[in-house]
């Protein structure tokens, strides 16, 4: 049996490593190839001090490379040890029995046909008293029957489900939830995607911490349901697993930022008002309305066990686009927030640069092919890029990090701690997941600086398909 495992795991290697190599460096050493021989002072007439300035520049823009991947390491191991070994904060578990306020549930919709109804049944069936709870499922000019399957559980269920039709405006989540919130006049606003299936429990345990007068916002756990789908679903729920239970958590644990969500999550309507409200030209509105409550004093709050099931992309081309739009997203974010934040009086050493390192986990995708490029060009250029030790702390930290909140070990530590050992045999293949995704992070970056920065292209919500009765045929 020893022996059998020996001699796959060498076959393993050999595939990541020539998926590795055909993906990201061969491409790039062709263009490091194509360009690096006119600079090289021995094939003739370029000044040595040319030569010396580009090696230094490329040396610098390397071990600035090394450096921030380091810190994102380092930040994903300090996360795992602390949901493994670490005190677990859950302050607001055992609110049951209380005097709960009114809430409205947000559902924005265009062309959920094939999921919401899944939706609200759940949420008509939730354990919340009636007079205080009130479903809004927004339509957003859907082409298809979502509107009719709205109207159908409004009539069922009059006063407690209160349909919004929206025919003008932006279009995008953004939009359409802010849109809904000028008229909600309920204590907390909860928002829900249209593909996500409550249990009972759940809007109380996501009321419970509003309580707490310095919470602003909550998030639960997202929880994929179609995992069985495809090589991809498996993929993403070992993601979500990583990034919910083990970076989400531990950032609750040790008092710094967890990250409100566009679903499962909400907010106290007052906090959200104080703060401006949605922003409807914002990509990731989620991130944006986290870095504003955390400006102006509130806390968001994360519930590991309120969890709530959703329905991850099915096939690549989606999962791309959908990576590609909280990219933007975020990076948007980042550039409205970054400085702001680090000249905060209102938060601490530890909230600036956890909030920071958050803010910049999207941009390690295109720094880490710069390093990469930096790194061929020093050695085409017949530079010794690093010595050996420090290499091979850089290799590790560089294969450790292309997983965006997800690292191996994190993904690995969540899957301990629920218990699921079946799932664990299929981490290393996460190794294509972190690479496409680092290919489409890249490409988001690129079009938001050139786009969206420069030409003024307007920002475009790209919305999720779903699939609940299954993909289309290809």
């Amino acid at each position: 049996m020893n022996e059998a495992r020996t001699r796959r795991r060498p076959v393993a290697a050999v595939l990541l490593l020539l998926a590795f190599a055909s993906g990201i460096l061969l491409p790039l050493a062709g263009i490091a190839a194509a360009w690096l021989p006119v600079l090289a002072p021995r094939d003739g007439g370029v000044p040595e001090a040319w030569y010396e300035f580009l090696v230094g520049a490329l040396r610098i823009m390397l071990m600035t490379v090394a450096a921030i991947v380091v810190v994102y390491t380092v930040r994903h191991v300090v996360f795992t040890l602390n949901r493994m070994f670490g005190h677990q904060r859950h302050p607001y578990l055992d609110v049951d029995t209380a005097d709960w306020p009114r809430v409205v549930v947000l559902i924005p919709a265009h062309d959920e046909a094939a999921v919401i109804a899944h939706a609200l049944e759940a949420l008509v069936d939730v354990d919340y008293p009636r007079e205080r709870l009130r479903i809004m499922p927004i339509d957003d000019r859907s082409t298809d029957g979502t509107w009719a399957i709205i109207t159908d559980y409004a009539g069922r269920h009059p006063g407690l489900v209160t349909p919004l039709k929206r025919t003008t405006g932006r279009p995008g989540k953004a939009a359409v939830i802010r849109d809904a919130t000028e008229s909600v006049r309920e204590d907390v606003i909860i928002v829900f995607d249209a593909d996500y299936v409550p249990g009972r429990g759940l809007i109380k345990q996501l009321v419970a911490p509003f309580f707490d007068a310095e919470v602003g916002a909550v998030m639960g756990r997202v929880v994929p349901h179609n995992t069985a789908r495809n090589l991809l679903t498996r993929l993403l729920d070992l993601e979500r697993a990583g990034g919910y239970q083990v970076d989400q958590q531990a950032r609750m644990n040790l008092r710094l930022v967890p990250q409100y969500g566009g679903s499962v999550g909400g907010a106290r309507t007052s906090a959200l008002r104080a703060v401006g409200g949605w922003r409807d030209d914002a990509l990731a509105e989620d991130t944006d309305l986290t870095y504003r409550l955390l400006l102006h004093g509130y806390k968001t709050v994360y519930e590991n066990r309120c969890e709530c099931y959703e329905e991850v992309p099915e096939v690549w081309q989606e999962r791309n686009r959908q990576i590609m739009r909280w990219a933007k997203g975020h990076n948007q974010a980042a550039l409205r927030y970054f400085v702001p934040l680090l000249l905060s009086r209102r938060l601490n050493l530890l909230e600036k640069i956890d909030g920071l390192l958050l803010l910049g986990v999207y941009v390690v995708a295109p720094l880490l092919i710069m390093g990469f490029l930096c790194a061929f060009a020093l050695y085409l250029l017949g530079e010794r890029v690093l010595p050996p030790a420090l290499g091979i702390v850089l290799g590790l930290a560089t294969f450790s990090s292309l997983g965006n909140f997800a690292a191996f070990f994190e993904i690995a530590a969540a899957l301990h701690i629920d218990g699921s050992r079946h799932r664990i045999r299929i981490v290393p293949l996460n190794f294509i997941g972190f690479l496409v995704s680092l290919v489409n992070i890249t490409r988001a970056c690129l079009s938001l600086v050139v786009e969206d920065l420069l030409i003024g292209k307007e920002l475009r919500w790209e919305k999720t398909a779903r699939y609940r009765n299954g993909p289309p045929a290809s």
